[in-house]
């Protein structure tokens, strides 16, 4: 927001907050390319004890976009953690699964979805069982669409044949790929259509049929959003595409669920790093439909090359048109040479027992690990907990702790110019990977209580820009004190060779 605004609605806060305008906006302030401007991200990170990002690359990424907040420390040290998104298993997971669960898994299994020892008995679930199920549940699905189709039909005002047309829609027997979402442009809905040609050999063999579901919606101010919406369905509509792409309006929880537990892959291709989790693709492997997606979000803790597909690389380009390339390059290699293979090789019964494997991976790795119970049992004991913990310590005795670390730190950012340190090593430079090298530090309090200092050493290769990437701290230990200053020492051992910075 800019400042101007923020004054004429807050003007009054700054006075019964005992602080100025200055002081007021300095909390929230940013400078983006466009201005300075009001940021609500920044003045929650700056007014939170804790914050994280909703999976692993997510808290990678918001630490490097947020470093500026805490300026001379190291990316790797900035303190924003990540706790994974994870979903609500009685929620999305289908009734006629939940009942076959229920046949192999411990009785109290609903309780304790997050322990993986809980969904190793996935496994006992006879092949044919599992695939009857599924087979049920994408019978259901595809009836569902059907219906959905139908009403946009008759919205439209189409006649008999057309309703006849939808009734028939999509081959219960053919490979089926689902994606469903919010429709934002780094989503990249519309990647897979790139190489039209390429698609249309893949989705009308004659032996191995595969079809594509898509459904979602763009929020009402994104245009572009909309565009995409508009581009699939009106592809939808032409001759070579009819029966293979699917659009289905309207999308909300129920075709979600149909969706999840009924198609046999899960597709997701946003422009890596952009996904801050996503969380469709958990409830889909929770169902026992693998995911097909790109390196990002929870997808990079998830995938472990047997319970699903990856697409693309886990690397930065040069720009968005060549990723757009090299990641739709490989999905259709993937498609063609893994995926449309594995699903139609089938046993002597008409199992497709590679494929069940896969179902069964997807399910018992990632049902744990990706749970909400397991969400929220990290929420409590890395955030809540410890923030419940600290808001009593400080409240006590009228907020006399919260005054007293208030004071404390106002005065060490005085005197903290005024510490002196001088580090030594008998290296002259040379480091010898695996052999120790100790480091001698000498500290000159100048008036700085002792106990309010530490001495660290940090260790790390810099990058381009000259900061450290994952750096090595190493606390030092204190040995007595040598003509007025504290004397430190320390050891380290370096594990790789080339420059190393150690400071």
């Amino acid at each position: 927001f800019a400042f101007e605004l923020v004054e004429k609605f807050f003007w009054q806060y700054w006075g019964q907050l005992g602080i100025d305008r200055d002081r007021f906006i300095g909390l929230a302030a940013q400078d983006l390319p466009w201005g300075p401007q009001y940021s609500m991200t920044v003045l929650a990170l700056r007014l939170s004890a804790f914050a994280n990002g909703v999976s692993k690359l997510h808290g990678e990424v918001s630490r490097d976009m947020w470093q500026f907040l805490w300026p001379d420390t190291p990316v790797a040290q900035v303190p924003i953690g990540h706790i994974t998104n994870g979903v609500h298993t009685k929620t999305w997971l289908a009734g006629e699964l939940r009942a076959l669960y229920s046949k192999y898994l411990a009785a109290d299994w609903l309780e304790e979805v997050d322990a993986p020892e809980t969904w190793q008995a996935i496994d006992q679930i006879p092949d044919a069982e599992l695939w009857a199920v599924h087979q049920q549940r994408k019978a259901l699905m595809v009836a569902e669409m059907r219906k959905r189709v139908q009403r946009q039909y008759l919205r439209y005002g189409e006649g008999p044949r057309r309703l006849h047309e939808a009734a028939e829609l999509l081959d219960p027997h053919a490979l089926t790929l689902g994606f469903a979402r919010r429709f934002a442009t780094y989503k990249r809905a519309t990647l897979i259509f790139q190489d039209e040609e390429r698609l249309l050999k893949i989705l009308n063999h004659p032996e191995r049929p595969v079809q594509i579901v898509f459904s979602g919606k763009a929020h009402p101010a994104d245009e572009p959003g909309k565009g995409l919406i508009q581009h699939i369905y009106q592809l939808s509509q032409r001759p070579e595409f009819s029966g293979k792409i699917l659009f289905v309006e309207n999308y909300d929880m129920n075709i979600a669920r149909h969706l999840v537990a009924g198609v046999d892959v899960w597709l997701n291709n946003p422009r890596r790093p952009h996904e801050a989790s996503g969380t469709s693709g958990q409830k889909a492997a929770l169902c026992g439909s693998p995911n097909f997606s790109v390196l990002d979000g929870w997808w990079v803790e998830g995938y472990n090359g047997e319970n699903g597909w990856s697409i693309g690389e886990e690397r930065a380009y040069k720009d968005e048109a060549t990723q757009d390339e090299a990641d739709v390059q490989h999905l259709y290699t993937t498609l063609e040479e893994e995926i449309v293979p594995l699903f139609y090789t089938r046993d002597a019964a008409g199992i497709p027992t590679g494929w069940i494997e896969k179902m069964k991976n997807a399910i018992r790795t990632c049902a744990p690990t990706f749970s909400m119970r397991r969400m929220v049992k990290e929420y409590t004991e890395c955030y809540y907990l410890p923030a419940a913990t600290m808001g009593n310590a400080f409240a006590d005795d009228h907020y006399a702790n919260a005054r007293a670390l208030a004071t404390w730190k106002s005065q060490i950012h005085q005197r903290w110019q005024a510490l002196h340190l001088q580090a030594e090593s008998q290296g002259q430079g040379q480091i010898v990977v695996g052999e120790a090298l100790p480091i001698r530090a000498r500290l000159w309090l100048n008036g700085v209580d002792s106990q309010e200092v530490a001495v660290e050493l940090v260790v790390g290769t810099q990058n381009g820009t000259n900061e450290l990437v994952n750096p090595l701290v190493v606390p030092m230990n204190r040995m007595g004190e040598e003509n007025g200053a504290l004397i430190f020492e320390g050891t380290i051992t370096p594990k790789d060779s080339g420059m190393l910075n150690v400071g």
